[in-house]
């Protein structure tokens, strides 16, 4: 018995309106459900997700939205078996089906870890402070803050988990709430992982909304504090990039398109070699995985043009191999596309390729299905085509066959499998299979500006590689051209993107106030407690530590050089020095950070738990012999740090980071060397 595929909107469940559309078993083609879009209200929907889902999560530090998305994907972790049962139902494998639900699970643990890299703060200070002024009375800089609308996405049929949690996983760590659009062909799995994370009631109400039917009217009402995001066909992306409200309004769109991408054999990877059999195994895979329905599939094989047949035998060879059909059934390995209207796009496309570029390999109605009917479900074999002259005979590189459907190609030089890789106008990713660097090297650097992504792979790198079609959640996943010229997930810049960058400008004091981070030039506060004695929660930033003088001689460089075996010609031999910018014998640097060290630091027992280390240091002017120092130490900055009772050592104290502006300066008020180093001080 079909059910009513419902949408998960203004807090609740609703089925909607009118006639639904239809959603089928890839093996039987028996009616799973409907799903109907008439009757809502998109306005209402949008405004729920910016008036209830943005504040409750823009109210949130980085730190505490990142511990929400691992919560989560523990939570999805323990009830993935019932998304598997689901997900065979699309026709994928059990391999196909783990990218889709454990990848995507594994996205809100990668954003959840890259909590650690933003502050444990609602924004983001970006990049090094400017100064606009001659005296430093007025400088600028860059924050980022999360934009106050919604992120709208919508998403494609193949990975109805995968394609929703890697982009929820970056708009929720930036602070704003999603609406998804789940494909109105396979929304039924996307509902089922809906139902969990709202029944586990670990988002804050509005931080996520689901439609699961056509979406008809959404992109209407986006306002300009929306981002748009698209996966799926050019032709259809192509449309809604045009969309009126979205040109009003200037919404920034991502688009990411399925595109024809290229996989190269490199001269050197002959029969024989690992490269030849790493070449045809992963081609292999990317053919048969997911029957072929992934936006990153292989579909262009371009082979130096003396493998040509080679090539093709040995790629035949394994794809004969493949059993289709119910991947329930012991040794099937490749499954069904989604359905049979699917099939029919498929094999429409499929006959265009065929006119102009022979079938080597499978045959679209002459082959097994295996523990399946092979006319109730929605199979197709591994097809291989040939095309002998890829730079004239051009339908290889526009028409896309989204399924189990790749042409091979011969080229004569690697600058021309570049230019053949480029005819696709613009491809997600690229493979480059070689164990000669230079080659490696050369394909890269002229391909690049073409692809999203480019994979060397070889037999280095082969035993940990993730593959050809597997972008992965810290790296930009999108690509120029054909392929929509987007740029999805791509770890902190991903983030970005949904968050407004402001240049702030004022004085460094003014600047300090908002941003939390100490600026120079900005006002310091001395105060009588030494700041090593002060808890993490006492200190604040710019207060300032003047420390006592010290008068370097030539003593402190003899007796540094003994301890640290550094004796540059520059300390210890001054009949060396014609030539150099130095006018005698110069203290060595890491002496006088050293010494600035022994200034600032208060011995006793305290709050100061360790060194964490030294983000940055500069020696802007010699010391010589004779010279006076001494140091500003100014609360540049505060991080906090997780902790865990349960745990031992030192995850269970209540800890901070401390960066402190150290500042060394000469008996002129002249800075000789600055430098930010770290502490790591206890909470009280």
């Amino acid at each position: 018995m079909s059910k009513s595929i419902q949408h998960y909107i203004l807090g609740h469940w609703t089925p909607g309106e009118g006639e639904g559309l239809p959603q089928f078993n890839a093996y039987t083609g028996e009616l799973i459900g409907t799903t109907a879009s008439d009757g809502i209200d998109y306005a209402a929907v949008l405004d729920y997700a910016r008036k209830a889902g943005n504040p409750a999560l823009r109210r949130l530090t980085f730190h505490e939205r990142g511990r929400m998305l691992k919560a989560l994907a523990l939570y999805l972790l323990d009830r993935k078996d019932r998304y598997y049962g689901l997900s065979h139902l699309t026709g994928a494998t059990r391999a196909d089906s783990w990218v889709d639900i454990e990848g995507g699970i594994g996205n809100l643990f990668a954003y959840s870890s890259l909590r650690r890299r933003f502050p444990n703060e609602t924004y983001y200070v970006e990049g090094e402070t400017v100064r606009l002024s001659k005296e430093n009375t007025f400088i600028g800089h860059h924050i980022l803050t999360p934009k106050r609308g919604v992120a709208v996405h919508i998403n494609a049929f193949n990975f109805p988990i995968w394609g929703m949690l890697e982009k929820i996983s970056v708009n929720l760590l930036a602070g704003m709430p999603a609406v998804v659009k789940a494909s109105e062909q396979t929304s039924f799995l996307t509902e089922a992982m809906v139902h969990d994370i709202v029944a586990s009631g670990i988002l804050p109400e509005g931080a996520l909304q689901l439609i699961c039917g056509t979406g008809r009217g959404l992109l209407d009402h986006v306002q300009n504090q929306d981002v748009v995001t698209f996966t799926g066909s050019a032709e259809t992306g192509k449309k809604l990039r045009a969309h009126p409200a979205l040109i009003e309004h200037s919404v920034p769109f991502t688009m990411e398109a399925d595109s024809l991408n290229a996989a190269v054999l490199g001269e050197d990877a002959v029969p024989g070699t690992p490269e030849f059999d790493l070449f045809i195994k992963e081609v292999r895979r990317e053919m048969v995985t997911k029957a072929g329905q992934k936006c990153t599939a292989v579909r262009r094989i371009l082979v130096p043009e003396n493998l040509l047949d080679e090539v093709q035998k040995a790629l035949s060879k394994e794809l004969a191999k493949t059993l289709v059909g119910d991947p329930s059934v012991e040794g099937v390995r490749m499954g069904a596309l989604i359905n049979r209207h699917q099939l029919d796009r498929v094999r429409e496309k499929l006959r265009l390729l065929a006119a102009k570029t022979p079938i080597v390999h499978g045959h679209p109605d002459d082959f097994e299905v295996t523990g399946a009917s092979r006319e109730k479900g929605a199979f197709l074999p591994p097809i291989l085509l040939r095309n002998d002259n890829p730079l004239h005979n051009t339908i290889s590189h526009e028409t896309e066959c989204f399924g189990p459907v790749s042409t091979i190609m011969p080229y004569k030089t690697i600058e021309q499998a570049v230019e053949i890789a480029a005819l696709g106008r613009g491809s997600l990713v690229s493979t480059i299979c070689t164990h000669d660097r230079g080659i490696a090297r050369e394909y890269v650097l002229e391909a690049a500006s073409w692809h999203g992504r480019v994979l060397v792979l070889n037999r280095d790198s082969a035993k940990e590689s993730t593959g050809h079609g597997s972008p992965m959640p810290l790296l930009v996943h999108g690509g120029p051209g054909h392929a929509g010229g987007g740029e999805e997930m791509g770890g902190m810049r991903g983030v970005m993107h949904y968050m407004q960058r402001t240049a702030i400008q004022g004085h460094p004091t003014d600047v300090t106030a908002v941003t939390g981070q100490y600026q120079s030039g900005g006002a310091q506060r001395e105060t009588p407690v030494h700041p090593f004695k002060k808890y993490f929660d006492e200190l604040e930033v710019g207060e300032t530590l003047v420390t006592a003088k010290h008068t370097v001689s030539i003593a402190d460089i003899h007796n540094f050089a003994n301890v640290s075996g550094d004796n540059f010609y520059a300390h210890m031999d001054e009949t060396a020095l014609e030539g150099t910018p130095f006018t005698g014998r110069v203290a060595h640097g890491y002496f006088v950070l050293s010494k600035a060290a022994g200034l600032f630091v208060d011995p006793k027992k305290g709050p100061v738990l360790l060194n964490y280390g030294l983000d940055e240091c500069r020696f802007t002017k010699p010391v010589y012999p004779g010279m006076t120092i001494g140091v500003k130490l100014t609360v540049k900055e505060k991080i906090e740090q997780e902790y865990d009772p349960a745990r031992e050592g030192i995850a269970a104290i209540p800890r901070g980071i401390v960066k402190w502006l150290v500042d060394v300066y000469d008996e002129t008020g002249e800075t000789v060397a600055i430098a930010t180093i770290l502490t790591m001080v206890r909470k009280r």
